[in-house]
């Protein structure tokens, strides 16, 4: 007992005089309040950072270190931002700003993923860096955080354009990582093609991509299998980290959590009527997981609106709208003309059509509370986020206080991580373990902590708490 009281004489800061704490509850406060000191201007980074001190303030209660260490892990290792210049298909040069925060390397090389979209700032790359440390951290994988991107915007280019861009990004990007460095994964608006033009600008460039006879970012298609006991095909791959894969993965990994999470109450996906708000690759994999467990996926969604089968969509209907959707800048509401069922934007809000389950992988902040009080007035007992800061933290309140069920991002999206540990060995028994595993864990942590249910705070401390054993392993760097 002499450790905790001896760290809790100790001040937190000393600017303007010694600032110490007596509680929990005020470190938290003062953490947040030094990061509304020097990052008030990046509002996505602020609401990560006042969540999760929330969240880890029963941590610093029994051990006051750890308060110590939260502080040194709200500044980030290392922040790149650079110029990129590509010409576009009139000989036009333009410019956009690229990104790449190494966020913590405590457990081990950089991994994260890239995001490209008009909406990508260097404070939202910061927060999402902040995010992916417990995210990471959670799975018990020996990887650290690093996030980044640009605020280019792939869907409104040609594809000679996107090439382009991305082999500029990359002609930068390349000097901050590498294997056994920094592992880019897929994130938003990066696909498969996005990753093979970054990956044919690395291998030009640098003379070494392979790491133990493990290639960094090499393609290999001919490595196919069949997934144990499913219909979706596997195609290794090491193209950052397994990337062929990961369109699969990672929405299967979001639906199995949403099974553990119905288990807990009893209950199966077996007829579930599931909103999915967003059409891309993660969210088209989540409706073919719901298909594989009978549940009835009722919509998708993009920036031209919604598409709502009133019977559901069944895998041919979802096969049509993959054929859409590959087609770069193609628009969700060509959908209607295959469909004489279907509705468009009927009703005008996707959150009014009654559901059993929500799926949210649509954009960032994209479930605020008004969303949430039309699902809890329709029925829905869960939000599962299957994007990145899908939900708004008023969201996050609103689903507690009307008991709707909520899977944040930071657990949910751990499948990427499954898929760097366990590369072409992964099969869907190794899949549903991990994340039966994984959510354990979370759970356990929440009850432990008087947090009983609540996901995002297991999972903040679970995250927490492996990396900041580690950061104190490693002293002050």
């Amino acid at each position: 007992m002499k450790l905790p009281t001896a760290w809790r004489n100790k001040p937190l800061f000393r600017r303007q005089g010694d600032v110490r704490f007596k509680s929990g509850m005020e470190a938290s406060k003062l953490l947040i309040a030094e990061a509304h000191r020097r990052d008030s201007h990046e509002g996505e980074f602020i609401d990560s950072i006042t969540s999760t001190m929330e969240c880890l303030s029963p941590l610093f209660d029994r051990n006051p270190r750890y308060a110590f260490v939260a502080k040194q892990l709200m500044e980030p290792e290392r922040f790149i931002q650079f110029r990129v210049a590509w010409m576009d298909d009139l000989g036009v040069i333009r410019l956009n700003r690229g990104f790449r925060i190494q966020y913590s390397s405590s457990l081990g090389p950089y991994q994260g993923p890239l995001h490209l979209g008009p909406h990508v700032t260097g404070g939202l790359i910061k927060a999402l860096g902040f995010d992916n440390v417990f995210s990471n951290g959670l799975t018990g994988f020996d990887v650290g955080s690093s996030v980044g991107g640009s605020d280019f915007n792939p869907f409104d280019k040609s594809e000679a354009e996107v090439q382009r861009f991305c082999q500029s990004f990359m002609t930068e990007l390349a000097k901050y990582v590498g294997p056994d460095i920094d592992d880019p994964t897929m994130g938003m608006g990066v696909a498969e093609k996005e990753m093979g033009y970054l990956f044919g600008q690395y291998k030009r460039i640098n003379a070494k991509f392979t790491s133990g006879n493990v290639p960094f970012m090499n393609k290999k298609s001919s490595e196919v299998r069949q997934l144990e006991t499913s219909a979706l095909r596997y195609t290794h791959s090491t193209l950052f980290s397994c990337q062929s894969n990961q369109p699969k993965v990672p929405g299967k990994a979001v639906v199995l959590f949403a099974k553990e999470m119905l288990k807990d109450i009893n209950q199966s996906l077996m007829g579930k009527r599931c909103l999915i708000v967003g059409s891309g690759k993660t969210a088209r994999a989540i409706a073919a997981k719901l298909l594989e467990y009978g549940a009835i996926p009722l919509t998708f969604s993009d920036e031209s609106g919604h598409v709502y089968e009133p019977s559901g969509i069944d895998a041919s209907k979802l096969r049509t709208i993959s054929n859409i959707k590959t087609d770069r800048g193609a628009m969700l509401g060509r959908y209607v003309i295959s469909s004489t069922t279907a509705k468009f934007n009927e009703p005008s809000s996707i959150f009014d059509i009654p559901c059993d389950l929500c799926f949210s992988c649509g954009p960032i902040k994209s479930i605020n509370s008004d969303a949430v009080t039309k699902l809890a007035d329709n029925g829905c007992m869960g939000v599962i986020e299957a994007g990145h800061k899908n939900v708004t933290i008023d969201a996050r309140h609103a689903l507690k206080s009307r008991g709707v069920m909520y899977a944040p991002h930071i657990v949910t999206l751990t499948g990427v991580n499954i898929v760097h540990a366990h590369k072409h060995d992964l099969n869907d028994k190794t899949l549903e373990n991990e994340v039966h595993r994984i959510y354990n864990d979370v759970k356990s942590a929440a009850t432990e902590f008087n947090a009983r249910g609540d996901l995002f705070a297991g999972g903040s401390m679970v995250g927490f708490l492996r990396v900041a054993d580690a950061m104190l392993a490693h002293g002050a760097i």
